[in-house]
């Protein structure tokens, strides 16, 4: 039973449940957990306002519960922020925990963990069932943990049981048997046994049976299989059950047993096997850990041998470096040697010339004169003859070329395959079941019929539309793929590759596609697309072609248009088909990795204006901005125009422009999203010409691309 003490614990308090109470989303909490939890709504706000706590839309509630001191007109629900200001604290397990209000009546309760929220009505929490069942597997639970059974009645510190009476319900021990349970009067009558065998009888006594919550004096008796709750005879007779299907409480009960044997029983298999499983990894872990040690001592042995060799062709190299420069030094010195023996020659004849010229016998120095003449030009003409240029340079013309060394290096790597086989062949493409749609293309291929080669993968790629070089598109197992995001009116080309653990096949035929012509230009086609169903969330409901969507959950979910744009303008509009209880759908693009179960706009992925009856606001990675006034309802048309040559964002309700230009700066590539809850049902349109408000923009962009 150790194994699902986490079964037994609130997730507020972080202990064991104490009288606990049963949620309409089948969790559980302390009664008084529930309490402190409690948050506490506006008093204009009545739970007799809403129709249930099961159609209430908790989004409203998080929004009329927090209002900012900027009124921004939206409450970002995160924990129970819109709890009353008065100091709160964290409980074991990370929950906020507020003081408890000071009444129930206009009280609301979240869930903990799965933030369900809903309204309570004039009962409170007495209108949640006590979970009576789990109550009494808490009890064989600590009295199973127990090890020695304590005196009740001991004051501080409980002595160990000596006796249990069974009328009483209490273990006494010596001492206070004889003073609180002496043996005569009426107490004689009562029957005392062993602490072991009281624990035993108070585990088999009855438990009380659990009584109707609407009304407490009634026991359960049937069971109404639309609630999925029992229900007691009174609440029968007052009609609340009347088209409901009710069944008698003990044949559920059987049912019900059974079910969960049935369900329990494939659950025991499975669990066998996980622990014939866990028992496998462990034998794992030790073969791995063995074989690791073993693994190891080899690979550092290999690179004890590499660092060797290395080192012992270091040495060769630094010996051939060393000769070298032993060669510069000893040219560089003879040279000086020999230059410094000619300048002393050279300086002595100058010294003997300036004293012959000082000499004032004409008739002797003429005698000398040709002489010294001759000497000297033939010394000023051995000077010139590359005597005063250095033999050689200073750099050492030995250049190491390790460039192939470090790409071995880091190409050295472990080899996976013991027996080498062929790569892949060229794929073929499916001729006719390629094509383009608007700005996407789709591609088809399969490996030739004959071919016996694994393939692990293929490689898709697609040049930039304008013979440019050729870039990977799509890595993976499939044999089809679309690409979105591609430029209207442009011609790509593609090929295809399939690859295994041998290496990368060659490429396929080149096959060209032209895309769309440009919807920015009023006499070419206009794009048209629908929802996407492949990449929104689960929750999201199709219909119409996947042009209408809705959704099946309370909370915000997100659905993307099958086609992205990058350029050109673009317009589409959505009808509000069904808007119940003032939701906050959102309008907008967003990036092909935007958070699906959010509300659009929340993260840095998606822009958008979100709009309730009154007014709309524009938010970008939970950032509002642009409060306006006028809001939507049932018939009313939503624009959304995104302009890529102004690189802008705006929105319309009803034809006219609501609020100023939305967002700028967009680059990249969008796709038209929304997102919305149960209460709100939208029809897509698309193909429509550029309303009134952004016709003179459109004009000139189209005007100079058509030029162009």
């Amino acid at each position: 039973m150790e194994e699902m003490e986490e079964e037994l614990k609130c997730p507020v308090c972080g202990a064991l449940f104490r009288e606990p109470i049963i949620l309409p989303c089948s969790h559980n909490l302390c009664l008084a957990c529930a309490r402190n939890i409690l948050v506490q709504t506006p008093e204009a706000e009545s739970p007799q306002s809403r129709a249930s706590a099961a159609d209430y839309d908790y989004l409203d509630l998080d929004k009329m519960s927090l209002y900012s001191e900027a009124d921004s007109g939206y409450g970002s629900y995160a924990g129970f922020t819109s709890a009353p200001a008065t100091p709160c604290q964290r409980s074991p397990n990370g929950v906020r925990v507020f003081p408890p209000p000071l009444a129930a009546r206009n009280s609301c309760i979240t869930c903990p963990q799965c933030h369900r929220s809903l309204i309570l009505d004039e009962r409170g929490l007495r209108g949640f069932p006590r979970n009576r069942v789990l109550e009494g597997i808490i009890d064989r639970y600590q009295q199973g943990r127990a090890v020695a059974l304590r005196c009740q009645l001991c004051e501080k510190a409980p002595r160990e049981a000596t006796v249990m009476c069974e009328q009483c319900d209490v273990f006494y021990c010596e001492a206070c048997r004889l003073r609180c349970h002496p043996p005569r009067g009426p107490l004689l009558k009562h029957r005392l046994l062993p602490p072991a065998q009281g624990r035993i009888c108070r585990r088999l006594s009855p438990r009380k049976i659990s009584t109707c919550t609407d009304h407490e004096l009634e026991n359960h008796s049937m069971y109404c299989v639309h609630c999925k709750a029992p229900v007691c005879y009174q609440c029968l007779e007052e009609g609340k059950h009347d088209s409901h299907e009710v069944k008698a409480l003990g044949a559920m009960w059987k049912l019900h047993k059974n079910q969960l044997s049935q369900a329990l029983n494939g659950l025991s298999e499975k669990a066998k096997e996980a622990k014939e499983f866990l028992a496998l990894l462990r034998n794992m872990v030790q073969q791995i850990q063995e074989n690791s040690v073993e693994f190891e001592a080899c690979l550092v042995a290999q690179c004890d041998a590499l660092i060797e060799a290395l080192n012992r062709r270091k040495g060769q190299l630094l010996s051939r470096v060393t000769k070298e420069h032993e060669h510069k030094l000893k040219v560089v010195r003879d040279q000086i040697s020999h230059c410094t023996v000619k300048l002393r020659q050279t300086t002595g004849l100058m010294e003997y010339c300036l004293e012959v010229i000082k000499e004032n016998d004409p008739s002797g120095f003429l005698q000398i004169s040709d002489a010294l003449i001759r000497r000297v030009l033939f010394i000023d003409e051995q000077w010139g003859k590359g005597i005063l240029q250095p033999r050689l340079n200073t750099d050492f013309d030995l250049t190491l070329d390790n460039t192939p060394l470090l790409q071995s290096i880091l190409q050295l790597d472990f080899v996976q395959m013991k027996v080498p086989s062929p790569v892949p062949s060229a794929p073929i493409l499916q001729l006719e079941e390629c094509g383009t749609r608007n700005n996407s293309a789709t591609l088809s291929w399969k490996q030739p019929s004959l071919s016996l080669v694994q393939v692990e993968g293929y490689i898709l790629e697609l040049d930039d539309g304008n013979g440019g070089q050729f870039r990977e598109v799509y890595v993976g197992k499939e044999t089809m793929c679309t690409v979105d995001g591609l430029h209207f009116n442009s011609t790509y080309s593609s090929r295809v590759k399939a690859f295994n653990k041998a290496g990368v096949g060659p490429y396929s035929k080149t096959l060209v596609l032209q895309t769309s012509e440009d919807i920015s230009c009023p006499y070419n086609q206009f794009a048209w697309f629908a929802f996407d169903s492949g990449s929104a969330h689960p929750d999201i409901l199709f219909s119409n072609g996947n042009l209408t969507v809705t959704c099946n959950s309370y909370d915000d979910r997100v659905v993307l248009g099958n086609t992205g744009f990058s350029r050109g303008i673009h317009y589409w509009e959505l009808n509000i088909d069904r808007y119940d209880n003032h939701p906050d759908p959102a309008f907008g693009v967003a990036r092909l990795d935007v958070l699906k179960d959010v509300m659009l706009g929340k993260d840095d992925k998606a822009w958008a204006m979100y709009v309730d009856n009154n007014r709309s606001w524009f938010m970008h990675y939970n950032s509002h901005t642009n409060r306006t006034e006028g809001g939507i309802a049932k018939g009313v048309t939503v624009g959304v125009l995104l302009d890529f040559n102004k690189r802008t964002l705006t929105f319309s309700i009803n034809d006219e422009p609501q609020g100023p230009v939305a967002f700028e700066g967009l680059e990249g590539l969008f796709f038209p999203a929304v997102s919305l809850n149960r209460n709100v049902q939208v029809t897509l349109h698309t193909g429509l010409k550029i309303p009134h408000y952004g016709a003179a923009v459109a004009t000139n962009a189209t005007r100079d691309q058509c030029t162009s």
